[in-house]
């Protein structure tokens, strides 16, 4: 069976890092299918919300493959090599235009924070676990890497989690902004579900317009005419005649994606 898996329930995909028996650590070949998936599931507009986890319910992930690295990278030669696949996937999570909601179970350390930092949206359990100890490797996190995490939580926050290498819980995850929710652990199926359907039942086109918009907002360039202008393209959809109708009828919308 594939290490990564895409599952489809209607308009909601569900990507799953499936190596259960090694909690779900990530390998070379993960990285690129799990980049392939998020580039195929982003051109899709069937989609309308991504969910992200890894199989089981004992770890998202606690981030790469360590014995891969006598083989993968064991120089830095070896190590850029492998970083462009790294880095590849990283962007093709941020890039996708389908909401992200990281459904995080038990361990989310190191690549698994990176993956799970490029979300939109995390929701975890009480007892889930988080860092990147990796200061104990020896090993930086390039700026790729760390971009998301610094943009989640501030360079403060950041370098605390970089520079001591804790393992901390849910709680002090959620303090730093590391996280958007905390539920009991049985209850983190169920609420991602129930997030993933309120997303999936809105305007898809207006989901991805917020989504490139709020990413808009860190660029430091000034908005350009035709920016402002499309923030009133809204208003020519079907779905906004739609939304309209079915409000003044108070009834559900049904949106169509155009």
């Amino acid at each position: 069976m594939s290490e990564v898996l895409v599952e489809r329930d209607g308009d909601i995909a569900t990507v799953v890092l499936n190596r259960p028996a090694k909690l779900n650590a990530l390998t070379r070949p993960m990285w690129r299918m799990l980049g392939d998936a998020f580039e195929s599931l982003s051109a899709d507009d069937s989609v309308r919300c991504v969910v992200v986890r890894g199989a089981g319910e004992r770890a998202f992930s606690p981030g790469n493959d360590i014995s891969e690295f006598e083989t993968q990278r064991s120089d830095k030669a070896q190590a850029i090599d492998y970083g462009r696949d790294m880095h590849r996937t990283a962007h093709a999570i941020a890039a996708c235009r389908h909401p992200v909601v990281a459904r995080i179970h038990g361990i989310c350390v190191g690549g698994g924070l990176e993956i799970a930092a490029l979300a939109d949206l995390r929701i975890c359990g009480a007892s889930s676990r988080f860092g990147a100890p990796i200061k104990n490797l020896g090993l930086v996190m390039a700026y790729a890497e760390m971009a998301p995490l610094v943009k989640l939580v501030g360079e403060s926050a950041a370098l605390e989690i970089l520079l001591e290498g804790r393992i901390f819980d849910a709680a002090e995850a959620k303090d730093k902004g590391l996280v958007t929710r905390v539920v009991p652990d049985e209850r983190v199926g169920a609420e991602v579900d129930e997030t993933a359907r309120r997303i999936a039942d809105g305007a898809p086109l207006v989901a991805r317009w917020h989504k490139k918009f709020a990413r808009r907002l860190g660029d430091p360039r000034p908005l350009s005419d035709a920016e402002l202008d499309e923030c009133f393209d809204c208003f020519d959809t079907e779905d906004f005649r739609i939304g309209y109708a079915a409000f003044l009828a108070k009834r559900a919308p049904r949106f169509e994606g155009r």
